[in-house]
């Protein structure tokens, strides 16, 4: 709304220079040196070093999910399967319990010293963490030292991924070109899946060929193992990384030199980054949690979940269960990318919002399906609710980041992010176990997951549409100098005769 439509006309026409050159001062003109124009290969390096340690993140969760019956027998041995199985899915909990006191150290500590150097050192904790799992001694051999073991080094994970997700996307987020952050997003959620079904090929494939014994006694710790490879290979390719152009940019205009007029009206650092957070943006941040609550009950439902509940609850077996979810998940990770063409076309907020609607519709009749019990309509369930997740999926990781200003997006995503998910996302196993224990319902998991769509809907209903725009805080970002051409020139009116 410009301010001729704003003030009195009369005013206006009395003064019309000066408020000519408020308007100018409120929205100056773009030179072509405040627009970024990113490098294409330095895009896909940040591109596949941020998706790297996001497939790692999810093979190591992966792994402890597909493994829960196995580390129950192993760690917490009862009388009771579904005791055993309880307490597994609680030390799969405790990890969600730390991740927003490790998104609040990170956090804010990436937006102050750069997203490059904590990324690494997130990777760093996450490979040492994971490895040192596949370590531990049984509870028949160290007795109550074996699940003390198995908590700390969940911790470990638990915080050092609180700093991942919100540095990896603000990461590439920041590096790729505002026409095209839904497509180069949606390869971080590639990761995700790439890691899911790194961990559930490597579980089907140890448990198709050991035997339960053998799978108890030392079978479960070769994927743990895996991690040690792994993150240094993840850990090689993010020190190669230069810092992102927007993060670059925020640190010049912070230095004593002087800025042109557009990038001044900008990038402006603030003075006390968690005031800003949770102050000056707490409806930002609560949309944030909202948003990414239903996005992840839906998500380590069926990901995570889904093998547990077919093997405990249908009596299927673990290995046909797994082979199940594989399909689904490399169905998912060939569609993915195309999901990011499409939100980069037709918006965020459609593509959302088709996720958030398919899950509180479909979900009772996907379990339905699922619970008849052949192989058919077991994929076909599970289809159903992989389709709506792959809409959240890829389009989260775009959506997200631009809630926030470039100033503070590394500390306000990780903040949000990892509460949200410490309080549903992470504690949804043991939840959906919990209520089908206590009400004997098989139906449960359709249930949360529909009261968790619920709530995502009406938190992309208030979300702003930001697709094929400059993230808040940074400058426009083109792929090409022509693209940088136009737009300048998009903004000098055409002269009248």
């Amino acid at each position: 709304m410009t301010t001729e439509e704003t003030v009195d006309p009369a005013a206006y026409r009395r003064h019309r220079t000066l408020f000519q050159a408020i308007e100018r001062r409120r929205n100056p003109r773009l030179r072509r040196t405040d627009i970024t124009v990113t490098d294409e290969r330095a895009v896909k390096r940040a591109v596949k070093a941020a998706a790297l340690g996001n497939a790692m993140e999810w093979f190591d969760f992966g792994i402890y999910s597909y493994l829960a019956a196995t580390l129950g027998h192993v760690f917490f041995p009862s009388g009771s399967n579904t005791t055993s199985l309880l307490s597994s899915f609680a030390t799969f909990a405790v990890a969600f319990l730390v991740r927003p006191l490790g998104g609040t150290f990170f956090g804010p500590l990436g937006d102050r010293i750069g997203r490059k150097t904590v990324l690494a050192v997130t990777m760093i904790m996450m490979a040492v963490g994971t490895f040192a799992i596949g370590l531990i001694p049984s509870y028949a051999a160290i007795g109550f030292w074996s699940p003390a073991l198995l908590i700390l080094f969940r911790l470990i994970q638990g915080f050092s991924t609180g700093g991942e997700y919100g540095g990896a996307s603000t990461f590439i987020a920041e590096y790729a070109p505002d026409k095209r952050r839904g497509f180069f997003g949606s390869f971080l959620e590639f990761g995700t899946l790439a890691g899911y079904v790194g961990a559930a090929g490597l579980v089907t494939l140890l448990t198709s060929v050991l035997s339960d014994d053998a799978m108890t006694s030392w079978g479960w710790r070769l994927p743990f193992l895996v991690a040690g490879p792994l993150g240094a290979i993840g850990l090689y390719l993010r020190l190669k990384l230069d810092e992102t152009p927007a993060f670059q940019r925020l640190e010049n205009d912070t230095a004593p030199v002087k800025a042109t007029e557009a990038a001044q009206g900008v990038e402006t650092l603030p003075k006390g980054e968690f005031r800003a957070i949770f102050v000056e943006q707490w409806p930002r941040l609560l949309l944030c949690v909202a948003l990414v609550a239903a996005y992840n009950i839906t998500d380590y439902m069926l990901l995570s979940y889904m093998p547990t509940y077919l093997s405990d609850e249908l009596d299927y077996s673990t290995t046909h269960g797994l082979l199940v979810l594989l399909l689904v998940m490399v169905a998912m990770m060939c569609l993915i990318n195309q999901v990011g063409r499409l939100n980069d076309r037709f918006g965020r907020k459609p593509l959302l919002m088709a996720g958030m609607l398919g899950f509180l519709v479909l979900s009772a009749p996907a379990f339905l399906l699922v619970r008849q019990g052949s192989i058919v309509a077991i994929v076909a369930g599970m289809l159903m609710l992989g389709l709506s997740l792959l809409c959240l999926l890829g389009t989260m990781s775009a959506a997200l980041p631009a809630l926030f200003p470039t100033q503070t997006r590394y500390g306000a995503l990780s903040i949000g992010y990892n509460v949200s998910t410490s309080l549903f996302g992470g504690t949804t196993p043991l939840v959906i176990t919990g209520l089908i224990s206590l009400t004997g319902s098989k139906m449960t998991p359709a249930y949360y997951a529909m009261a968790a769509a619920l709530v995502g809907v009406i938190a992309v209903a208030c979300m702003r549409e930001t697709a094929r725009q400059p993230l808040e805080g940074s400058p426009p970002a083109v792929a090409t100098k022509e693209e940088a051409v136009e737009l300048v020139q998009s903004q000098t009116p055409e002269p009248r005769f």
